[in-house]
């Protein structure tokens, strides 16, 4: 799988939830694309990631 331009292996079948928390990332705070679609958050704990998925995971940082 592709994560963000880096190239990652998965050990085993994950959900998109854990790749992201494997990750570090906040699902909260995040925005995803797979495989150049657009992931809703209430799919996240379901879609399954496969190795030969490509993700795009975008932060959101808030600031004042």
């Amino acid at each position: 799988m592709i994560l963000n331009g880096q190239n990652v292996e998965l050990a085993q079948s994950q959900t998109l939830a854990e790749v992201l928390a494997q990750a570090g990332f906040e699902p909260s705070r995040v925005a995803v694309l797979k495989n150049g679609q657009i992931v809703s958050r209430t799919e996240a704990d379901t879609l399954a990631i496969s190795d030969s998925d490509v993700l795009e995971v975008v932060a959101f940082v808030g600031g004042g």
